[in-house]
């Protein structure tokens, strides 16, 4: 499976677990809303001075990894019989 960039960080106890850059409380979701309501990186960085422009290209790999993660997590839950091997 595919792993996440460095930049990504999860923790249990933090925005109900979701994705967040750096251990931020700004999740990959938020940065991804602010750039499909149409600002742009220049507009993000000069409002969210805490985000950097590396920030972003962890994001899109974030969420282009999506299909990958996705398939993994299917062929999981399909095949019961296999044992779980890390990396996979």
């Amino acid at each position: 499976m595919h792993a996440l960039n460095p930049r990504i960080t999860v923790e249990a106890g933090k925005m109900g677990g979701k994705p967040c850059i750096r251990g931020l409380r700004f999740s990959v979701y938020d940065l991804a809303s602010y750039l499909a309501s149409g600002m742009t990186e220049e507009q993000i960085l000069r409002d969210f001075p805490y985000i950097g422009k590396g920030d972003f290209q962890a994001v899109y790999e974030f969420f282009a990894s999506i299909p990958e993660r996705s398939a993994a997590i299917r062929k999981a839950a399909t095949n019961f019989d296999a044992p779980f091997e890390a990396g996979d």
